[in-house]
């Protein structure tokens, strides 16, 4: 449908959040029903832990790979074969993908995947062929867990786009942008799945600051694509021009079609953009941009076809929602749902310090099941046992080093705790987060952690505490409490129990 381009941006409207004591989210899954009154003591289990330092940097490597690379020849005609050759492709798996093209120009539409974009049109074009190969070759593996981690967001993104109205298949943009990933940082520094910069993301509803990245936030930042790629649309009328835009910006995009249009009426359609591209009056990472989202899509929406056929499916997220009044770990809450901090990381990406703000209340994402128990243990956990993490102010003079040894932390988890922080540059008065125990604050003339707990030997139990909750507290560790009081593995922990929190 040929639509006509509305030269300025709609008013959009702020993105809400609603908040409650403990509630379960949306179900981007199926779940088994759990009595969510009892309290939960037992492992609840989330698919899969945050993406590892290594998995990020390969995935960091396709994406710039995908970004460099260059498809030089746009004419027709273009010799595929030859560009495929280029990447490498086994001779089976280049030979298949011959057949599967040239099926794909005769077979049947009915028979194979339906699309709410337009591919169809533009799946023999050469720079989408060329970017086939690329997917099928150079970079199949870090494709194949891309696909993996499809399965985790696919339906929370096409619910969404649905309910704004957006084509649903345009999922795959993030695929191309991260890979799927949250914690994806470009060159230029975008962030997050759907690859916001800090100065684009709070007129689209997302807060960026030292305790929350909400471009980390799927949920949140897949709403904020929406709403870019909707204005988009209503600006330029057609998807694949949104898209564009959403890749090189509106302003060049806009310039290109005033160069395109004799009139001040201008008719967009979706091959309005490759018109562009051909007169290469986009940029070129955005000539190509459509064609990567098209080769995307074809072979997501038919991986069998493409001989993907051992894909490491991840399960959607399924969760419980709490509130917390005030800064609180997520190693904590971890403990207090018996899951792993790595667990909590992955539901809450947009805490990136591992710690909810200070002095403000805050929804966090619970496995679920554990959503009511979590809320009571919480509320019965003193103050100075919900957070592990202090703030430090840098003075004259410090390193991370002399910092560090201070806290009894290392120089790498002062890094990991304050991502981007240079050590050759730090500034007086800058503010770094010490991955700490609550129970051992560095403050000018305390005493030693250790020599506390000796001062305060013994603790009487309370409801939910456990042996980690406890060492935490008094600044010692767990199998320092297990020798001190003679406890075994698998032992249970019961409340009013005396314990020796210090040595004799």
């Amino acid at each position: 449908m040929t639509l006509r381009i509305r030269w300025r941006w709609p008013a959009g409207l702020m993105l809400l959040a609603t908040v409650g004591c403990a509630r379960p989210a949306e179900d981007l899954g199926p779940t088994p029903q759990t009595d969510t009154t009892q309290v939960v003591r037992r492992a609840v289990a989330v698919a899969a832990p945050a993406p590892s330092a290594e998995d990020s940097a390969a995935d960091r490597e396709a994406l710039e790979a995908l970004q460099r690379l260059e498809f030089k020849s746009v004419a027709k005609g273009t010799d595929v074969q030859g560009t495929l050759q280029q990447m490498d492709l086994d001779e089976e798996l280049h030979s298949s993908f011959l057949v599967l093209s040239s099926n794909s120009r005769g077979g049947a539409a009915s028979t194979g995947p339906e699309y709410d974009i337009d591919v169809e049109s533009y799946a023999t074009h050469t720079r989408v062929e060329y970017y086939k190969g690329f997917f099928l070759g150079a970079a199949r593996d870090r494709f194949t867990i891309w696909l993996g981690r499809l399965n985790r967001y696919e339906g929370m993104i096409r619910d969404r786009f649905r309910a704004a109205g957006i084509p649903e298949d345009l999922v795959y943009l993030a695929m191309i942008e991260s890979g799927y990933s949250n914690t994806a940082v470009s060159r230029a520094n975008a962030v997050g799945m759907w690859q916001f910069m800090a100065g684009t993301a709070p007129s689209y509803g997302l807060r960026v600051d030292e305790w929350v990245d909400e471009r980390r936030d799927p949920f949140k930042a897949t709403d904020a694509a929406a709403r870019y790629l909707s204005e988009a649309k209503e600006r330029f009328g057609s998807w694949y021009l949104a898209a564009a835009a959403y890749n090189g910006g509106p302003n060049r995009v806009l310039r290109g079609l005033q160069r395109l249009s004799r009139q001040g009426d201008t008719v967009a359609t979706d091959d309005t953009f490759f018109e562009l591209s051909d007169r290469r009056w986009l940029r070129r990472e955005t000539r190509d941009y459509v064609p990567k989202l098209i080769a995307a899509t074809l072979i997501s929406k038919d991986p069998v076809s493409f001989r993907f056929d051992s894909i490491p499916y991840l399960q959607p997220l399924v969760f419980d929602e709490i509130t917390v009044p005030d800064a609180t770990g997520l190693d904590v809450l971890a403990r207090l749902a018996d899951t792993t901090a790595q667990a909590l990381v992955e539901l809450n990406p947009q805490y990136y310090r591992g710690v909810t703000p200070p002095s403000e209340t805050s929804l966090v994402r619970i496995p679920r099941g554990s959503g009511n128990a979590v809320a009571q243990l919480y509320a019965e956990l003193p103050s100075e046992d919900r957070v592990n993490f202090v703030q430090h102010k840098i003075r004259r003079g410090e390193t991370l080093s002399i910092i560090g040894k201070r806290y009894g932390v290392t120089v790498r988890q002062l890094q990991v705790a304050n991502p981007g922080i240079e050590p050759r540059r730090l500034g007086v008065g800058q503010r770094l987060v010490i991955p700490v125990s609550a129970a051992a604050r560095a403050r000018p003339g305390s005493v030693p952690s250790v020599l506390r707990a000796s001062a305060s030997r013994y603790h009487v139990v309370r409801r939910g505490e456990s042996l980690w909750v406890i060492a935490q507290r008094y600044g010692v560790t767990v199998d320092n409490l297990r020798r001190w009081n003679g406890i075994r593995a698998g032992d249970v922990l019961k409340t009013g129990t005396r314990l020796v929190v210090g040595p004799r």
